[in-house]
């Protein structure tokens, strides 16, 4: 059965005039995650599409201009998809609901194709882009994108590398980016190698902890199924059966990058995220991103993705505050 059919058979919507629509939704359950404990989403929805919302029994009546009407029946429609898919709404699909850029064609359902489920939540694409991401993970050996902070480059790519390693699908996976950040090097800080480079790495741990849970990863990087490994200690060495991504690599040079890649072994996924407006660097142009990008993008092999303000997927002021510094940036130049 397609998104489509389930999606008609699990809501009905009847306009009653040009300022009044009623949604009725079957599955009790999916109403109830929909609408939120306390009527918190609808209260969100309502204010996000500046419409009136009221809701009794298993319908909601919609109450405002046809445009905004039109607005929110689009956000309840994505919704129900999610709901289908992951049998939970959570805060920030309230919010994605109701971008501009959601259609429901059934040629546009492909966001939801990329499904990834984990033992605590199932992830789903939130973008056009996040969704041809995960696809990359999946098909390609080797993966590079690019893009703001926000736009789940790092927490997909995790989600995949690990989905992955509990599938036994891989033996290994391996968590690294370059130790040098505004000017610091490892051998000023204190700790054995893992306690040095930890706290760079803060933002996969946030995910794996998230999608898996402590005890389970923290079992996994004692047994060196998940190993925490700074760039320069990739040299010389083969990666085979494992998922390798390299964070961070806006401050890595293009030698490291090279060396990065050419590491690549049987049955093995790189994958290579940065964001070239962040580089720590002393010296900015030492960066090797974007060099490494316009080298690799010219192989059919190596699937490379750019992100940009639109894909953000954070609070929604994370979009508008890197947009401003864009701007701003274009008319320093200017």
């Amino acid at each position: 059965m397609s998104e489509i059919s389930k999606l008609e058979q699990n809501l009905i919507i009847k306009k009653i005039d040009n300022r009044t629509t009623n949604i009725q939704i079957a599955n009790n359950d999916m109403l109830i995650s929909i609408v939120g404990e306390f009527d918190k989403n609808l209260k969100h929805l309502s204010k996000l599409t500046d419409t009136n919302l009221f809701f009794r029994g298993n319908s909601i009546t919609c109450k405002g201009h046809a445009e905004n009407i039109l607005v929110f029946c689009t956000a309840i429609k994505f919704l129900i998809n999610k709901y289908l898919l992951t049998n939970i709404i959570e805060k920030e699909d309230i919010v994605l609901s109701v971008k501009k850029n959601i259609k429901f064609e059934e040629s546009n359902v492909k966001t939801f194709k990329q499904l990834i489920k984990t033992p605590r939540k199932s992830v789903i694409a939130r973008s056009e882009k996040q969704s041809d991401y995960i696809k990359a993970l999946k098909e390609n050996d080797i993966v590079m994108s690019l893009g703001p902070a926000g736009t789940g480059k790092s927490f997909l790519a995790v989600s995949v590398a690990i989905t992955l390693l509990m599938e036994k699908k891989i033996e290994r996976v391996i968590l690294s980016r370059p130790a040098v950040e505004a000017g610091e090097k490892l051998g000023f800080l204190p700790g054995d190698m893992k306690e040095k480079v930890d706290p760079y790495l803060r933002p996969l741990y946030d995910a794996l902890y998230e999608l898996f849970g402590a005890d389970k990863i923290d079992k996994k990087i004692e047994t060196g199924e998940i190993e925490i490994a700074p760039l320069a200690f990739m040299r010389g060495r083969t990666l085979k059966n494992c998922f390798a991504i390299l964070d961070e690599a806006q401050n890595a040079t293009e030698t490291q990058i090279k060396m990065f890649l050419t590491r690549i072994g049987e049955n093995s996924k790189l994958v290579v995220n940065g964001d070239p407006s962040q580089v720590d660097l002393i010296n900015k142009e030492h960066s090797g991103l974007i060099k490494s990008k316009k080298v690799l993008e010219k192989l059919e092999e190596i699937k490379v993705i750019v992100f940009d303000h639109n894909d953000v997927v954070r609070h929604p002021l994370v979009s508008k505050i890197i947009r401003a510094y864009q701007n701003k940036n274009t008319d320093d130049k200017n």
